[in-house]
């Protein structure tokens, strides 16, 4: 992939859209009782805080200093109270508000799985699999980071700061301005790793874009991978993207290195002017020794919320970054839509016409040009064609995964746009070249996990395509597991399995898209019975290129540049002498030549 296709990973945002956060605070709606419980916990927490040092002075000024020992011990249970009460506070607080991140990530990502799920194939035409990757997990992954451990905690070191900010002015206005007098240093080096940090992000997010994308497409083409011995070369590739992504983080971890010390630094700078200066103070007995000591106290906590601060300005960057693709994409519409007030399909008989149908994926270059064609119910219909002439567009209409441009498509007369796509699709069952198989068992990859279906169905299904002839031999039968996409079955086993799931759908049209084509010849005749009984009084389409599996067909479309340039049965289109005329001598005479070479080898043997 191209720099450009990373263009959407690259767009950092603004650190702060108010358009972004309303809309990112909608998932915080429902559990708006746990961020109030969070935000009480995090003002008791906070209390907590600003009272050890209050009790920290009380001590030095009424005990340690005077001598006076009555009353110590309680002070001591009180600070240790004190304590126990932050600890409470804290661990409730991070508690409820990282189940709340947890409950805000489940209910995003479902959306997010649910919307894409709608979307149709011409969405995934144009989004890469490892992008769409990414939306799911890291990008909802900075939501979390920011609604667990940003966006109330935020609240909490605000209100750490205006308290600390009130005891200082309230003991002494002098020393407290004296205090405040690093901020300038902090407020530097917090702008100077603001401004790194967030090149350093922008990095590492194309960064691990380019690596989902090459691991997905690395793992699913293993086979050509290892077929070719692009091992080594894949290994240079992914190296340099890995490499990349290490950069980034070395990068982000030098400025952290230097940005958390030199904010020690600082602190420690404000520590000793208070010393200084406040020192000078208690000597002309304008403050008390343990009002310095509070300060000093007060002066550490002070600085660390600051400095928490500036992460989560880093979270909420990040979010906001994240939250802008997620909305992207939940955003999109679909480019195929169920009508406002769709029709219902009853008593289908399964009549498909086209009417000078026009078609193109990109809005430009036509695949289909006023295709115009009628299959008459039950009617068994071949469409053949040299490659990219149109035959699998065809169908993909049909079933409406993409939209026509112009004309009609008819389903027992109604135009398909003014059906449900999901109504439409449940009388039609497809049978593709390459079978997909999930992860699971036999089972439920025949009935994909529609439990009404039962299991006596999907063996009465698969004993009449003759998938059971290998099911029967297998040790756990139909519960026999499944790896991912099918890969410890064999091909014909594959579309054997999704021959009987096609089957126990009773669809009420078929369609077969090259479904022999990687079937060896022992295989394909044990099917060819199966699936003449399968297409009997349903409306079938066959795309196939071996002309020797359609001459039965009630009629077959000859498909050339997008437009049918032939109709008619096997007999008729060879008395014509066209395009299918050429296509079966050449398939004729190729396979009278190998059958006389094998004549010849067995003879001779």
């Amino acid at each position: 992939m191209s720099q450009k296709d990373f263009r959407e990973e690259e767009v950092m945002g603004k650190a702060y859209d108010s358009r972004l956060m309303k809309r990112m605070l909608a998932y915080v709606k429902p559990y708006m009782g746990m961020v109030v419980i969070a935000l009480l916990f995090l003002a008791a927490t906070a209390i907590f805080a600003l009272l050890r040092p209050y009790i920290i002075k009380l001590a030095i000024d009424n005990h340690i200093a005077p001598g006076v020992l009555e009353g110590f011990n309680r002070l001591i249970l009180i600070f240790a109270g004190v304590l126990v009460g932050e600890f409470v506070f804290t661990y409730a607080q991070t508690y409820i508000t990282r189940l709340l991140g947890q409950k805000i990530m489940y209910d995003l990502r479902m959306q997010i799985f649910s919307h894409i799920q709608s979307m149709s194939l011409k969405f995934f035409d144009r989004n890469p699999v490892g992008r769409l990757m990414t939306r799911v997990t890291s990008d909802v992954e900075a939501l979390r980071e920011l609604f667990s451990a940003g966006l109330v905690s935020m609240f909490g070191d605000i209100f750490k700061l205006v308290g600390i900010i009130g005891i200082l002015l309230a003991f002494n206005w002098k020393l407290a301005l004296v205090t405040f007098s690093a901020l300038p240093l902090l407020v530097w080096a917090t702008l100077w790793f603001k401004t790194n940090v967030r090149e350093v992000y922008r990095r590492s997010r194309i960064a691990i874009a380019k690596i989902n994308t090459f691991l997905q497409e690395t793992i699913t083409g293993m086979k050509i991978v290892q077929l070719y011995n692009r091992e080594d070369q894949n290994r240079q590739d992914f190296e340099v993207r890995n490499r990349e992504n290490l950069q980034a983080h070395l990068d982000s971890i030098f400025y952290y290195a230097v940005f958390f010390p030199l904010v020690e630094i600082i602190n420690s700078l404000a520590i000793a002017l208070i010393i200084w200066y406040g020192g000078g103070l208690v000597d002309r007995n304008m403050i008390t020794f343990g009002a310095l000591v509070a300060f000093i106290e007060y002066s550490q906590i002070f600085f660390r919320p600051i400095r928490d601060l500036s992460e989560k300005y880093n979270l909420l960057q990040a979010a906001m970054a994240s939250s802008e693709r997620i909305f992207k994409l939940i955003d999109t519409e679909p480019d195929v839509l169920p009508p406002d007030q769709p029709k219902s399909l009853t008593h289908v008989r399964g009549r498909i016409e086209f009417k000078d149908v026009w078609f193109a994926y990109d809005d430009e270059n036509w695949i289909l040009k006023g295709v115009s064609f009628v299959v008459e119910p039950g009617q068994k219909v071949a469409i053949v064609g040299a490659t990219g002439a149109g035959k699998t567009t065809i169908i993909s209409l049909v079933c409406r995964f993409y939209d026509i441009q112009k004309g009609e498509i008819l389903i027992d007369g109604i135009n398909i746009k003014e059906i449900d796509p999901r109504e439409l699709r449940k009388y039609i069952g497809i049978v593709l070249q390459d079978a997909f198989l999930f992860s699971g068992n036999i089972l439920e990859n025949i009935r994909l996990w529609h439990t009404e279906l039962t299991e006596d169905q999907v063996k009465a299904a698969a004993t009449f395509v003759n998938a059971h002839l290998f099911i029967d031999k297998l040790e756990e039968r139909y519960y026999a597991p499944v790896k991912e996409r099918g890969d410890n079955i064999s091909t014909g086993q594959k579309q054997l399995l999704a021959f009987a799931r096609a089957l126990v759908f009773d669809p009420t049209i078929l369609i077969l898209d090259e479904a022999t084509s990687n079937i060896d010849t022992e295989t394909e005749h044990i099917i060819q019975e199966s699936l003449h009984r399968l297409m009997e009084n349903r409306t079938s389409i066959v795309i196939a290129h071996r002309l020797s599996t359609i001459q039965d067909c009630d009629a077959i479309l000859v498909m050339h540049k997008g437009q049918v340039c032939e109709q008619g049965n096997h007999d008729q289109l060879l008395r014509q002498r066209g395009i299918y005329y050429k296509l079966h001598q050449l398939q004729y005479t190729r396979k009278h030549h190998v059958e006389n070479e094998i004549t010849e080898i067995t003879t001779v043997s």
